[in-house]
């Protein structure tokens, strides 16, 4: 029996901003950063989770997941695993006092969520497997019996989660064979960053075309001709009939995104991504309806299953992008991928920043063998950040994930790369604040 002795978390952060990686119109000097959980056992086995951050912030991050950790410090990974629905109704909301900064949302839940995301990476270590492999082994009542559909009945039920499940569970092992062959596939937003120069958009382009590419996103919003400007620089380089998708990040009123959409429909995008704030379920279905065929896509905001189950009840979004470090971990991700099942709409995971695109891939993975079923119309995100200081980094051929093959969701870092960004005392940033002071 693999028992949880201690939690321990640090505050890593990664100069990302000093080459503008990850700018767009909202985030113009994001520093890629974690809050990095690990779970210490009484065996072999560690677990680890984090919460992504873009840099200052992290260490309220940190203590939200000091004020949770005694919740599963000294508590039984089959005791969790085996009624795991009540286990995180009580990590999310047990306390009163700190549900009241929520509830359920913001940096309380996201601590929380990477708390459970260590959790399942510890189960999936324990038993041998990758998670996508452990997820897609489980039977559909052990994964409906993980999920709390509290404020949910209203558009999925238990009963109707199982059904999906059920459906798809005899054929579970073509999929998983099918991607073994083909790999998941996947879109590159490394390409499109807002602090791009020309020279250096077209560059990126090409080397992405060369290394089998096929869907792009480029960020827009800045300013209109200048968007104009770089999107006509892009379908230059990528053609008329390569996927082309935009993400404005949140920067938009309403009535804005509609209009600034309508000029930017003659580069043919698939979807906006985050035209507005994320909050915003009928802005999201009025900007929807104004600017079809072009779809909306959301989610990485998302900030827990309650609202993903608006958008979809009022056909706000055509694309599903759930973000496996701002909902409640593994088990409130289960209930958005099934809701999106049941509407019919297609889940493209969020990826980028800190470890997103290591988590990702299982979710996207289940989906498709154990869940949807299909790959029409989806696509996960790949941003090429970072995935050095990793232990079992992504592997990515001709645009599209392979299948993780170590045990476990993916997130270990390696001890080096925690010594040399760990945030004020770690090796980067004692050399950088030398340079400030000399």
């Amino acid at each position: 029996m693999t028992r949880i002795t201690r939690v321990s978390v640090d505050d890593l952060r990664f100069p990302t901003s000093w080459d503008q990686h990850g700018s767009d119109a909202m985030n113009k000097d994001p520093d890629y950063s974690a809050a990095y959980v690990t779970l210490h056992t009484d065996s072999t086995h560690t677990g680890h989770g984090l919460v992504f951050t873009l840099g200052r912030g992290t260490d309220l991050c940190v203590s939200a997941v000091e004020a949770l950790k005694e919740r599963v410090e000294g508590q039984s990974l089959s005791k969790i695993t085996q009624n795991f629905a009540t286990f995180w109704r009580e990590m999310t909301t047990g306390d009163s006092q700190l549900r009241w900064l929520g509830p359920e949302k913001g940096t309380v839940h996201m601590a929380a969520g990477a708390i459970i995301n260590a959790i399942w990476d510890l189960w999936a270590k324990v038993e041998g497997k990758p998670l996508w492999r452990l997820l897609c082994e489980l039977s559909p009542e052990t994964l409906v019996n993980s999920i709390d559909f509290r404020y949910l009945t209203d558009a999925l039920t238990p009963e109707e989660a199982l059904e999906i499940l059920k459906k798809l569970e005899p054929t579970r092992q073509e999929r998983i064979q099918q991607l073994e062959a083909t790999g998941y596939p996947a879109y590159t937003t490394s390409t499109g960053w807002l602090g791009y120069s020309d020279d250096r958009l077209r560059q990126l382009c090409q080397e992405a075309l060369e290394a089998g590419w096929n869907c792009f996103k480029i960020k827009v919003g800045g300013d209109l001709e200048q968007d104009i400007h770089r999107l006509t620089l892009v379908r230059e380089e990528i053609g008329p009939d390569r996927v082309l998708m935009l993400d404005a990040n949140q920067i938009w009123d309403v009535g804005e995104a509609i209009e600034w959409m309508q000029k930017l429909s003659r580069f043919n995008p698939l979807w906006i991504e985050e035209p507005t704030n994320p909050d915003d379920v009928v802005g999201h279905q009025t900007i929807s309806k104004g600017i079809q065929p072009i779809g909306v896509a959301t989610g990485e905001m998302g900030q827990n299953r309650v609202l993903f189950k608006q958008l979809l009840q009022l056909g706000a979004i055509q694309f599903c992008q759930i973000d496996s470090c701002r909902l409640g971990g593994v088990n409130e991700v289960l209930s958005v991928i099934l809701m999106a099942a049941k509407f019919g709409v297609p889940v493209c995971p969020h990826g980028g920043g800190v470890g997103l695109c290591e988590h990702i891939q299982h979710l996207a993975i289940f989906d498709y063998v154990a869940v949807s079923g299909s790959l029409e119309q989806r696509w996960t995100e790949y941003v090429d950040h970072l995935h050095e200081h990793f232990e079992d980094p992504v592997v990515i051929r001709q645009g599209h994930y392979q299948l993780p093959t170590a045990a476990g969701y993916s997130l270990d870092l390696k001890p080096e790369s925690i010594a040399d960004y760990k945030f004020p005392d770690g090796r980067v940033w004692r050399e950088h604040q030398d340079r400030l002071n000399s």
